[in-house]
């Protein structure tokens, strides 16, 4: 299903799209012809707190997983980004009111970025510094911390949304992401 396709935008909370769990939505109108350009779950608290805890549950096998498997998994959002570029510009149009180049342009950044954090998955390393004890040294290991919470503005929508989960995922966090009301569909 493309993009444009959407009836309504659903909250993807561990794995699955669903409705808010109020069943509340709100409506986001395009700002050129008034019409609804998107109508979308409203999240709640409980919906907040389910995300926070499927990012928690899904830590444990995410952190774990080789380096190897999440650049070929970044590799794979970035030529989806491109492959879909153009029904993402459409909603960025829609939902903004940025031109279609704008959202083709945030496409082509963002899909550059999810290459770069590819790359980086093997760049986490350790480091000796040094100790204050005579004969030894110390290293700094450097690991996951856990769940990130990313939070993106409607202005730039796919590179801000991007660069909030990209690098976490890379370095082996899970993400809770945290909508535009202004772009809903395009932070979908």
């Amino acid at each position: 299903m493309s993009i444009t396709e959407v009836e309504q935008q659903q909250l993807l909370i561990g794995g699955e799209w669903s409705g808010a769990g109020s069943g509340a939505t709100f409506d986001r109108l395009d700002p050129y012809t008034g019409e609804v350009s998107t109508t979308a779950a409203a999240a709640s608290r409980d919906d907040a707190r389910a995300a926070a805890d499927a990012a928690a549950a899904a830590f444990g096998e995410w952190s774990a997983t080789p380096p190897a498997a999440r650049r070929e998994l970044l590799q794979k959002a970035a030529m989806l980004m491109l492959e879909r570029a153009p029904d993402i510009a459409h909603a960025v149009t829609a939902e903004t009111g940025g031109t279609f180049g704008w959202g083709m342009f945030n496409c082509s950044l963002a899909a550059g970025m999810l290459s770069e954090a590819a790359a980086q998955t093997t760049a986490v390393t350790g480091e000796v510094i040094p100790s204050d004890v005579p004969g030894l040294t110390a290293m700094a290991i450097r690991q996951p911390s856990g769940v990130v919470v990313g939070i993106a503005p409607w202005n730039a929508p796919v590179i801000l949304a991007t660069r909030a989960m990209a690098t976490p995922l890379a370095c082996g966090n899970t993400v809770v992401f945290k909508a535009s009301e202004v772009c809903p569909r395009t932070h979908g």
